[in-house]
């Protein structure tokens, strides 16, 4: 007789394990052979089975240690630096037999010491052509390295130099000083993140930044300030570790290139350690202050054969007992660089079309203030100037897709104008009833719905856009402006903005329309104006804006928010604070570009892409 599986079973894959977005995921630290001296404030290079470490402290009053070799399991002396010296840098893509390391402190100056290692001694070369010390970061090789940030003592330096064998070259600075970063890469390839850093905000700081050869740009957030942390890898496959926040940290994580990841913590929390390692799979550190002073090693390794992780994957876990299915999870999303608009500017709206790869930002106004009517489309990587407006405007609301959008009203007369964009160029159509900027849009090029906004004093008035003709509707409860927008004609959600208070201020209002009314719901955590939305009325973002603060000041902040419904959860930020800026899409995929990013009238082109995690969900009957 047959079995009933034979006729009507299906075959799910079975796994001891779940599966990793990559083995680097799968990765964790075990303990190595201690040093023979506790120090911090050193510097290494290598690799996880022939790694060497120099110089660094061993204790109070400065006294300084010279070098280490590990072979895999135990460390042996090396010979002494020429010059002992605690916080330098190495060139950390050196091997045990060829590395220089560099700059550093002896008490209590900065120096600009520059020595070489064999494999048996150290050799004297020449200097850099600045001192510094306070842990500046290093890539590279013996003869191709760079020398990056560090202090001299204060304030911290955002001064690069290059070295090609034999002498050291000034090049292109950082766009932040910092000191106590971890580094990572080449000499023509590298990657620099967090560390202290001036000017204000001075203090610990996320910002990431990337090197080509010839300049610096700025790409994803660490997950967590720090600085005395270490790393090792490449620009596209990093690990940093360790550091110091408010104490000392065993934070773990992994840069792919486009964002930073949290992966297994260090079994000991600590600061200002040596490291060493060629890959984000494959790592060591050690000493640092613990505190006291450390002669720990840890060992950092992921697995080199896994399952990867992939959206709608089912599996059983053998080891659990526990069916499960891999799902996005909005939760788990992060922020990653996108392309650089032609024209930096603030004011602007914008669309994306349900992903990243397909954009539209329109208008706006640029340095010195001047409305545009610049149009820009995205292809996932690169921005590229379309066809302008036929009015320049900024504070205008905008609906639809990359090829099928809405431009509507201006700030300034005529504010009534609307404009339709079929793919290639903008023609006028219908216009709104009342003209206003500071709109709250959402919907389709044929079916739209805008609501709130600005005339000479702020409104609550809602019309809906049938594909020809405009209809007044039901009013929002609060009268504002400057709102993020998600949804469609029967079912929208608008929150945040300025209201008509005394004096007006931002606000965490929250409403919903049901295709004839405004319903007031759960709040934001966070005031805001001028922010981005994107979603529906039940999944929604809410992205960056501005602090609530005083009238006519701005003050962008770099929160993002998410929508489930019912209520508002704190996720990821941005990798930049930016209010007043562009960009549409949904919680799952998203992006924003240009905006304002700081008090002053400071505008960016930059752009910033939003995708969802990939998550194990645990199947249960309920």
């Amino acid at each position: 007789m047959a079995n009933y599986s034979n006729v009507k079973g299906f075959t799910v894959q079975t796994l001891s394990s779940d599966t990793a977005t990559s083995g680097v995921a799968g990765g964790s630290w075990s303990s190595g052979g201690n040093l023979n001296t506790a120090k911090t404030a050193n510097t290494g290079s290598g690799t996880q089975t022939a790694a060497l470490d120099a110089g660094g402290e061993m204790g109070p009053p400065s006294t300084y240690h010279g070098s280490e070799e590990y072979d895999g399991s135990s460390w042996t002396e090396g010979g002494n630096l020429n010059n002992l010296r605690a916080q330098l840098a190495a060139s950390q893509a050196g091997t045990q037999t060829a590395s220089i390391v560099f700059l550093g402190r002896t008490a209590p100056a900065a120096v600009a010491f520059n020595e070489e290692y064999n494999g048996s001694a150290w050799t004297e070369l020449a200097d850099l052509n600045t001192a510094r010390r306070s842990s500046p970061a290093g890539v590279g090789t013996s003869t191709a390295a760079l020398a990056i940030g560090g202090g001299n003592p204060d304030p911290t330096s955002a001064q690069v130099e290059s070295w090609n064998g034999s002498s050291w070259t000034e090049t292109t600075d950082l766009n932040r000083g910092r000191m106590q970063s971890s580094s990572h890469g080449t000499q023509t390839l590298a990657l620099i993140s967090g560390g202290y850093a001036t000017p204000s905000p001075a203090g610990k700081t996320a910002e990431t930044e990337q090197w080509n050869g010839s300049a610096w740009t700025e790409v994803g957030d660490l997950n967590t300030s720090r600085y005395a942390h270490k790393g090792g890898g490449t620009y596209t496959d990093a690990i940093a570790f360790a550091g110091y926040t408010t104490t000392q940290v065993a934070i773990t994580e992994h840069y792919d290139g486009t964002s930073w990841t949290e992966l297994a913590d260090l079994s000991t929390a600590r600061s200002d350690p040596g490291s060493a390692g060629a890959t984000g799979s494959s790592a060591i550190n050690f000493g640092g202050n613990a505190p006291p002073y450390s002669n720990l090693t840890e060992e950092w390794t992921a697995p080199s054969v896994f399952t990867k992780i992939t959206e709608g994957q089912l599996y059983f876990n053998s080891t659990t007992n526990t069916f499960k299915e891999t799902v996005l999870n909005i939760a788990t999303g992060t922020w990653a660089s996108g392309g650089t608009m032609n024209t930096a500017r603030t004011n602007i709206s914008g669309m994306f079309a349900g992903n990243k790869t397909a954009g539209l930002i329109f208008g706006g106004r640029e340095s010195p203030p001047a409305k545009v009517a610049y149009t820009e489309s995205y292809d996932g990587s690169s921005w590229t100037e379309v066809n302008d407006l036929n009015t320049a405007r900024h504070y205008a609301g905008g609906a639809g897709t990359n090829t099928a959008a809405l431009c509507i009203g201006n700030s300034a007369a005529p504010q009534n104008v609307v404009e339709s964009w079929n793919g290639s160029s903008w023609t006028e159509t219908t216009e709104i009833n009342t003209g206003r900027g500071y709109w709250t849009c959402a919907g389709t090029q044929t079916d739209a719905i805008a609501a709130n906004g600005y005339t000479n004093t702020m409104v609550n008035s809602n019309e809906l856009w049938d594909g020809s003709t405009w209809t007044e509707s039901g009013n929002t409860n609060s009268t504002a402006d400057s709102r993020i927008s998600s949804g469609n004609t029967s079912a929208a959600l608008q929150a945040g903005g300025y209201i008509t208070t005394s004096p007006p201020t931002n606000t965490t209002n929250t409403e919903i329309w049901n295709g004839s009314s405004w319903t007031e719901v759960n709040n934001l955590n966070q005031k805001t104006r001028a922010a981005q939305g994107g979603g529906s009325s039940t999944q929604a973002l809410a992205c960056g804006g501005s602090a609530d603060i005083p009238a006519g000041l701005q003050t962008p902040v770099s929160s993002t928010e998410y929508w489930n419904g019912t209520s508002w959860t704190e996720l990821n930020d941005m990798g930049a604070t930016r209010t007043e800026h562009g960009g549409r899409g949904n919680a799952l995929n998203n992006m924003v570009a240009g905006g304002q990013v700081s008090n002053a009238a400071s505008y960016t082109g930059t752009s910033e892409e939003w995708a969802a995690g990939l998550t194990n969900k645990t199947i249960t009957a309920s």
